[in-house]
């Protein structure tokens, strides 16, 4: 793929990044996934390589560097068919967070384990009865005394099991409102009525999904992120919306780097099909001299390079600071990548045929997979529903 709209730096990164995913590789991935294991060799690897913590700042450990290269070492890590979802997460969201937003004790605590990948951390906002409206959350704090008291339902939470603690977006009573406003906590993994329990999934994925229950979860002062609260009682040091902001700050890194993780996973399968297309000879020429083969396999390639361009652009507008002009490149970047992953991926199974649905091959668990991006973090239908009306203007039917 073109990275002429990249630094030297970025170019290197990604060269590196890439070596490193060809060593370990799909086989790796999908034997991680049999034994019901965890990636931990990649993950420690990339970590002591300075990846995982590219976009966290230096001070704490990290790189200095943005979500441009954050999403550039997710990307090529799929498109080498070993994927780390966790650092949609981890580093992404809940790093970029903390890094923002944090107080200065909550950036030393997480900061530096977050970058050198020796902590990590697990986001939960969907609930059972909210789906995508994030008004409906009902993950409520009260305080008790100095604490916090949290309690609520979670789903389909990535990787609680191994993760440290997790960002839950609850709400809180505004003092002076009386309305609820959200807030982000840092909750343990061990913190008493902290419950967990594994949701049966189809996708063949090391990151196991959750259902969390949090009844009562008595949490201290500074689990709050940003911690404090006035005499009046009002959470939060940053203002009365601050608890909105620090939640859309982690929200367009999640956009950004599941582009990402949909444009390797669409790059690893079309290289697959193409390789298969020029050595699979059924009559006198390789398969994919035919156009019946190639034209669908070329229109992949471009529809890949298409959204690879407009995560690019969100990565940059979000690493400027442009947080408006982000979450609408964002959400674009994210509904382009997934739609042209999951043509890329059903065009390669296709393209071998009955080899597409082996094991041997590989591709046949992508097809689930690859859908993950098109419901996940946000559905399709609700990145439309943004872009009408944010970017075109129209009226809402909600």
């Amino acid at each position: 793929m073109s990275t002429v709209l990249e630094t030297e730096e970025q170019q290197a990164l990604r060269a590196a990044v890439a070596a490193l995913g060809k060593r370990y590789g799909r086989d790796y991935m999908t034997s991680v996934v049999r034994d019901g294991a965890h990636p931990r060799e990649l993950w420690t690897e990339a970590a002591k390589l300075g990846y995982l913590g590219v976009n966290l700042p230096e001070e704490y450990g990290g790189g200095g560097s943005g979500m441009a290269e954050l999403s550039i070492v997710l990307e090529e890590l799929g498109a080498a068919g070993s994927p780390l979802l966790m650092m949609v997460v981890s580093p992404a969201i809940c790093g970029t967070v903390i890094a923002r937003f944090g107080t200065d004790t909550q950036k030393q605590q997480w900061l530096p384990g977050l970058a050198d990948g020796s902590l990590t951390m697990a986001f939960g906002i969907t609930e059972p009865d909210a789906g995508s409206n994030s008004h409906r959350i009902t993950t409520t704090a009260r305080r008790d005394g100095e604490d916090w008291l949290l309690t609520g339902r979670k789903v389909f939470v990535s990787g609680v099991d191994i993760a440290d603690a997790t960002l839950v977006v609850g709400r809180t009573e505004d003092a002076r409102t009386g309305k609820l406003k959200p807030c982000l906590f840092i909750v343990p993994r061990d913190a008493p009525g902290f419950r967990r329990s594994q949701i049966d999934m189809e996708l063949q994925a090391p990151e196991k999904q959750f259902e969390l229950v949090l009844d009562d979860v008595r949490l201290p002062a500074d689990a709050l992120v940003g911690g404090g609260t006035s005499r009046s009682g009002a959470a939060g040091s940053g203002g009365e919306d601050a608890g909105l902001l620090q939640l859309f700050a982690g929200l367009n890194p999640e956009r950004i780097m599941t582009a990402a993780f949909a444009l390797g996973m669409g790059r690893y399968a079309l290289g697959r099909a193409v390789e298969y297309a020029r050595t699979r000879q059924v009559w006198k020429e390789p398969i994919g001299s035919h156009q019946a083969i190639a034209h669908p396999l070329a229109q992949a390639h471009i529809e890949l390079e298409l959204a690879r361009l407009m995560m690019q652009k969100a990565a940059r507008l979000y690493d400027e600071g442009d947080d408006i002009g982000a979450g609408e490149a964002a959400n674009m970047a994210k509904y382009a990548a997934a739609e042209a992953c999951v043509k890329a991926v059903d065009q390669a199974v296709h393209t071998l045929g009955g080899n597409g649905l082996t094991r041997e091959y590989g591709l046949a668990s992508l097809i689930t997979a690859a859908r993950v991006a098109r419901i996940a973090p946000v559905s399709r239908e609700m990145i439309l529903n943004y872009v009408s009306h944010q970017s075109l203007g129209l009226p809402k039917s909600y």
